[in-house]
């Protein structure tokens, strides 16, 4: 206790860093004040269906990332996820697309266009997401919207403002990266999972005391230990790496020799972060959307399956798209071949390993064997949620018990320590672990 309290006075007599994090907590506060501002023209009290809707099943996760904006119909219902669904398109245009691949590889002015398309693509993104949002406001809702305004006159300027307002989320996010500690768009991410926390906590508390078959306090205390168990193998997925070393051979620059030195290759068991997840939801809420416009009694066996989370069969299909897809994002992310002709260029090679196409493909090999583990462990964390509810665990509090929301949340959380502990370091203070240094997931975020 000690130690931390002396932590956080270090941090506070910094004052760039305490600037910084003032500037996150203002901003984080005003993107939580907009979840609550209603659509104008929506009557808050008549919302009570489109709540039931989300309070579970895969609704639920819509609700979860925007931070419950989405159940209240508020300007900020659509949040972050159509920027997030843009920045996997263009990751996936840079592998099929030349132009986008070749951007990528100018450097700044590269990295300003992709941005540029992004955020175009984003808002056209939006101009989808908003009539279909409104669609089911109107069907599950319709008596909220307030009398005299017909939803044909309430449509365009509430597609409108949910645009703006996810647009200005994404301006947040961007502004708390800039001024702020931490990646703004995950931590935006992160605030919207972690503000259901605490209702979450309290129903299963009050669910666990109540219950009739007793033994709520030993099942309570079994569903933390096994959340803390899940949480630590988490932190482990999320931090392990496979360094392979690398020798770079002496040579002649100019007047002077340089290198000789050795240093190594991070290869990470994590490497394809939280898409694979996002990547196998957005596949399996299909089935959802496609009953969402009909009669969910009338849907095939399959269907009906797929709409329930909790269900074998969903789960089994999640893991195997989730498996899948993470071999598929690691692919298209590292370049083996690409690896092996930067080090060839700069005199480097790994020792025992001929320069070249022999290079590519141990580095290839490494990639697999340590891929399949991690594949297998993101899936396990994904299904967990579902595991949980075997021990009769809330929806709400089971999603904290993997899942993207679990993984996010440990991701931003260390490289949010990580960024403060090298303020802390370059101050010649002490970190924030007497064990060692934070090891982040040493990447932007999304």
């Amino acid at each position: 206790m000690k130690k931390f309290i002396e932590t956080l006075k270090n941090i506070w007599k910094i004052e760039d860093l305490r600037q910084r994090i003032l500037i996150t907590l203002l901003f984080v506060a005003i993107y939580r004040f907009g979840s609550f501002v209603v659509l104008p023209g929506i009557n808050p009290a008549m919302l009570s269906q489109l709540q039931s809707q989300t309070a579970g099943g895969l609704m639920s996760l819509l609700d979860m990332f925007s931070g419950g904006a989405f159940s209240n119909a508020s300007i900020f219902a659509l949040g972050i996820m159509p920027y997030i669904s843009a920045s996997i398109v263009m990751q996936l245009l840079a592998v099929a697309v030349p132009y986008v691949q070749k951007m990528q590889r100018e450097g700044e002015s590269g990295r300003k266009k992709i941005s540029m398309y992004t955020r175009w693509l984003t808002v056209a993104i939006l101009l989808f997401q908003a009539p279909g949002y409104l669609m089911n406001l109107k069907m599950q809702s319709g008596a909220a919207l307030a009398t005299g305004i017909s939803w044909s006159v309430f449509m365009v300027p509430a597609v409108i403002i949910l645009s703006a307002g996810s647009m200005f989320i994404l301006w947040l996010g961007e502004r708390i990266t800039d001024k702020g500690i931490g990646n703004g768009i995950s931590l935006i991410i992160m605030i919207g999972i972690i503000a259901r926390l605490p209702q979450a906590f309290i129903q299963e508390v009050s669910s666990r005391f109540t219950a009739i078959t007793g033994g709520g306090l030993v099942m309570f205390l079994v569903e933390i230990i096994i959340l803390y168990a899940v949480v630590c193998a988490a932190i482990v997925l999320v931090q392990g790496v496979r360094k392979v070393p690398v020798q770079y051979a002496k040579r002649l620059v100019g007047n002077k020799q340089v290198g000789g030195a050795r240093q190594y290759i991070p290869l990470k068991l994590f490497a394809a972060n939280v898409m694979p997840i996002i990547f196998a939801q957005a596949l399996m809420f299909i089935p959802l959307t496609i009953v969402q416009y009909s009669a969910p009694e009338n849907a095939s066996w399959f269907v009906r399956t797929m709409l329930d989370h909790h269900s074998w069969t969903y789960n089994v299909i999640f893991a195997v798209l989730i498996i899948a897809f993470t071999y598929f994002y690691t692919a298209i992310t590292l370049n083996p071949t690409q690896m092996a002709e930067d080090m060839k260029r700069n005199n480097g090679f790994i020792p025992g390993i001929k320069p070249g196409k022999e290079t590519a493909d141990y580095i290839d090999t490494v990639m697999s064997r340590i891929t399949l583990p991690g594949s297998l462990f993101i899936a396990f964390i994904a299904i967990m949620p579902a595991l949980a509810s075997l021990l009769n665990v809330q929806d709400a509090f089971s999603q904290f018990f993997g899942g993207t929301s679990l993984l996010i949340l440990v991701g931003v959380v260390l490289d949010t320590l990580a960024q403060i502990e090298s303020h802390l370091l370059m101050r010649h203070y002490d970190g924030l672990l007497s064990s060692g240094r934070i090891h982040g997931r040493g990447m932007a975020a999304y």
